[in-house]
Protein backbone atom coordinates (compact mmCIF):
# COMPACT_ATOMS: atom_id res chain seq x y z
CA UNK A 1 0.00 0.00 0.00
CA UNK A 2 2.98 2.43 0.71
CA UNK A 3 4.50 1.50 -2.18
CA UNK A 4 1.23 2.58 -4.27
CA UNK A 5 1.04 5.83 -2.54
CA UNK A 6 4.61 6.36 -3.23
CA UNK A 7 4.15 5.40 -7.20
CA UNK A 8 1.11 8.14 -6.99
CA UNK A 9 3.17 10.60 -5.65
CA UNK A 10 6.23 9.89 -8.02
CA UNK A 11 3.52 10.14 -11.39
CA UNK A 12 1.53 13.50 -9.39
CA UNK A 13 4.50 15.12 -7.96
CA UNK A 14 5.35 16.53 -11.83
CA UNK A 15 1.88 17.94 -12.45
CA UNK A 16 1.87 19.63 -9.14
CA UNK A 17 5.46 21.31 -10.33
CA UNK A 18 3.98 21.89 -13.45
CA UNK A 19 0.90 23.93 -11.85
CA UNK A 20 3.13 25.39 -9.25
CA UNK A 21 5.16 26.74 -12.36
CA UNK A 22 2.44 28.05 -14.10
CA UNK A 23 0.98 30.37 -10.55
CA UNK A 24 4.80 31.79 -10.15
CA UNK A 25 5.01 32.68 -14.31
CA UNK A 26 1.20 34.75 -12.92
CA UNK A 27 2.90 36.31 -10.08
CA UNK A 28 5.66 37.59 -12.27
CA UNK A 29 3.78 39.45 -14.19
CA UNK A 30 2.35 41.73 -10.83
CA UNK A 31 5.32 42.15 -9.15
CA UNK A 32 8.67 44.41 -8.50
CA UNK A 33 12.07 44.37 -10.36
CA UNK A 34 13.31 42.09 -6.56
CA UNK A 35 10.30 40.48 -6.73
CA UNK A 36 10.58 39.08 -10.30
CA UNK A 37 14.36 38.52 -9.62
CA UNK A 38 13.69 36.23 -6.84
CA UNK A 39 10.47 34.29 -8.51
CA UNK A 40 12.37 33.76 -11.49
CA UNK A 41 15.14 31.99 -9.51
CA UNK A 42 12.12 29.84 -7.80
CA UNK A 43 10.83 29.29 -10.73
CA UNK A 44 14.08 28.31 -12.46
CA UNK A 45 14.62 25.76 -8.85
CA UNK A 46 11.23 24.31 -10.09
CA UNK A 47 12.19 23.73 -13.41
CA UNK A 48 15.46 22.19 -11.89
CA UNK A 49 13.24 19.78 -10.15
CA UNK A 50 11.05 18.97 -12.26
CA UNK A 51 13.71 18.23 -14.99
CA UNK A 52 15.31 15.61 -12.33
CA UNK A 53 11.72 14.03 -11.19
CA UNK A 54 11.38 13.47 -15.07
CA UNK A 55 14.82 11.92 -15.25
CA UNK A 56 14.15 9.76 -12.14
CA UNK A 57 11.20 8.50 -14.11
CA UNK A 58 12.75 7.40 -17.17
CA UNK A 59 15.31 5.81 -15.08
CA UNK A 60 12.72 3.96 -13.40
CA UNK A 61 11.05 3.13 -16.89
CA UNK A 62 14.35 1.70 -17.91
CA UNK A 63 14.60 -0.30 -14.67
CA UNK A 64 11.48 -1.82 -15.38
CA UNK A 65 12.00 -2.76 -19.28
CA UNK A 66 15.36 -4.05 -18.04
CA UNK A 67 13.34 -6.19 -15.25
CA UNK A 68 10.81 -7.31 -17.78
CA UNK A 69 13.63 -7.93 -20.49
CA UNK A 70 15.35 -10.48 -17.87
CA UNK A 71 12.06 -11.81 -16.91
CA UNK A 72 11.51 -12.82 -20.85
CA UNK A 73 15.19 -14.16 -20.53
CA UNK A 74 14.53 -16.41 -17.65
CA UNK A 75 11.53 -17.39 -19.26
CA UNK A 76 13.20 -18.84 -22.52
CA UNK A 77 15.66 -19.89 -20.80
CA UNK A 78 12.55 -22.56 -18.58
CA UNK A 79 11.17 -22.71 -22.29
CA UNK A 80 15.04 -24.44 -23.17
CA UNK A 81 15.49 -26.32 -20.16
CA UNK A 82 11.88 -27.73 -20.60
CA UNK A 83 12.42 -28.52 -24.06
CA UNK A 84 16.13 -30.52 -23.22
CA UNK A 85 14.41 -31.91 -20.68
CA UNK A 86 11.41 -33.50 -23.20
CA UNK A 87 14.24 -34.82 -25.86
CA UNK A 88 16.30 -36.35 -22.97
CA UNK A 89 12.87 -37.93 -21.83
CA UNK A 90 12.49 -38.86 -25.98
CA UNK A 91 15.61 -40.18 -25.91
CA UNK A 92 15.67 -42.55 -23.48
CA UNK A 93 12.24 -43.75 -24.65
CA UNK A 94 13.51 -44.27 -27.84
CA UNK A 95 16.54 -46.15 -26.11
CA UNK A 96 14.15 -48.35 -24.21
CA UNK A 97 12.24 -49.76 -27.34
CA UNK A 98 15.81 -50.65 -28.95
CA UNK A 99 16.19 -52.47 -26.31
CA UNK A 100 13.13 -54.34 -26.22
CA UNK A 101 14.08 -54.85 -30.21
CA UNK A 102 17.22 -56.32 -29.44
CA UNK A 103 16.14 -58.53 -26.87
CA UNK A 104 13.00 -60.02 -29.04
CA UNK A 105 15.92 -60.33 -31.75
CA UNK A 106 17.84 -62.15 -29.28
CA UNK A 107 14.59 -64.39 -28.62
CA UNK A 108 14.01 -65.04 -32.09
CA UNK A 109 17.56 -66.15 -32.66
CA UNK A 110 18.42 -68.41 -29.61
CA UNK A 111 16.56 -71.47 -31.03
CA UNK A 112 18.49 -70.61 -34.25
CA UNK A 113 21.48 -70.67 -32.22
CA UNK A 114 20.57 -73.73 -30.45
CA UNK A 115 20.14 -75.47 -33.57
CA UNK A 116 23.61 -74.65 -35.14
CA UNK A 117 25.29 -75.17 -32.12
CA UNK A 118 23.59 -79.11 -32.14
CA UNK A 119 24.60 -79.24 -35.89
CA UNK A 120 28.13 -78.44 -35.06
CA UNK A 121 28.30 -80.82 -32.02
CA UNK A 122 26.51 -83.84 -34.00
CA UNK A 123 29.25 -83.18 -37.21
CA UNK A 124 32.05 -82.88 -34.67
CA UNK A 125 31.01 -86.14 -32.98
CA UNK A 126 30.70 -87.66 -36.49
CA UNK A 127 33.82 -86.59 -37.52
CA UNK A 128 35.29 -87.91 -34.99
CA UNK A 129 33.75 -90.97 -34.87
CA UNK A 130 34.38 -91.74 -38.46
CA UNK A 131 38.21 -90.85 -38.16
CA UNK A 132 38.50 -93.08 -35.43
CA UNK A 133 36.51 -96.16 -37.05
CA UNK A 134 38.64 -95.16 -40.32
CA UNK A 135 41.71 -95.70 -38.05
CA UNK A 136 40.81 -98.73 -36.21
CA UNK A 137 40.03 -100.57 -39.80
CA UNK A 138 43.66 -99.20 -40.68
CA UNK A 139 45.07 -100.63 -38.10
CA UNK A 140 43.02 -103.64 -38.16
CA UNK A 141 44.05 -104.51 -41.80
CA UNK A 142 47.36 -103.69 -41.04
CA UNK A 143 47.42 -106.19 -38.23
CA UNK A 144 45.63 -109.03 -40.70
CA UNK A 145 48.41 -108.43 -43.28
CA UNK A 146 51.39 -109.47 -41.22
Amino acid sequence: MLLLLLLLLLLLLPLLLLLLLLLLMLQLQHHHQQQQQLLLLLLLILLLLLLLLLLLQLLQLLLLLLLLLLLLLLLLLLLLLLLIQQLLLLLLVLLQLLLVQLLLLLLLLLPLLLLLVEVVVVVVVCSSSSSSSSSSSSSSSSSSSS
